[in-house]
């Protein structure tokens, strides 16, 4: 309890504080907080988004006309950015970005290099996961309604970077780049939001870690 100190100011009650903050430390901010361990878990999950990320993208799909496939990698970076939070998931699409463009064969159809145009979404993938796992930070992903708008505005990050490298390397205006990388994805993209708002907010119900912000 709380006592006088003269001059119209009260002592804090310094236990209650302090179980509090320890409290809010320990709540978890993302799904991968659950797991223990600090510096080696968390060196971990950075390796285990870019493989993921990497595996993800030989699920690929050619369509005609269009340099761009459909992948699952896209979704693999939604998933980590929500799941590990935006520091974490950010360093790993680095990770996978700049492993690539040095030689890894993980990029989509096991290339690598900086040659393909569709680099630009490869550094669309650091942002986006980046900016997916802040908003999961703060609740982003604990309902379906908010897990559906961290999901859309990682989307358009990706094709916020992808669509002007696309014109850049093709020599194409912004309407033939669209046809060519946005229009053909839009529906697996809905159903990728969907699925996503489906499971992240079961993931958090089932661990009984989830809080409202």
């Amino acid at each position: 309890m709380g006592g006088s100190l003269g001059f119209g100011l009260t002592t804090p009650n310094l236990g209650g504080s302090v179980a509090t903050a320890h409290a809010a430390r320990r709540r978890p901010a993302v799904l991968g907080d659950l797991l223990p361990g600090s510096l080696a878990r968390d060196a971990a999950l950075v390796a285990g988004a870019a493989a993921l990320v990497g595996a993800a993208a030989q699920i690929a799909v050619p369509l005609p006309g269009t340099p761009v496939p459909v992948s699952g990698q896209t979704f693999a970076v939604l998933l980590a950015g929500a799941a590990l939070g935006w520091g974490r998931a950010g360093l790993g699409m680095a990770v996978y970005l700049l492993a690539g463009m040095a030689g890894m064969p993980w990029f989509v159809d096991g290339a690598s290099g900086t040659g393909a145009p569709t680099l630009g979404y490869v550094i669309g993938f650091v942002v986006a996961a980046a900016a997916v796992g802040r908003l999961a930070e703060r609740g982003g992903d604990r309902t379906p309604a908010r897990t559906v708008g961290t999901m859309l505005a990682g989307t358009a990050i990706m094709y916020a970077a992808g669509v002007p490298y696309l014109m850049a390397s093709l020599h194409v205006g912004l309407g033939r780049a669209l046809d060519l990388g946005v229009t053909p994805f839009l529906a697996g993209d809905a159903l990728k939001v969907l699925l996503a708002a489906g499971l992240l907010p079961a993931a958090w119900k089932l661990t009984g870690a989830s809080r409202d912000r």
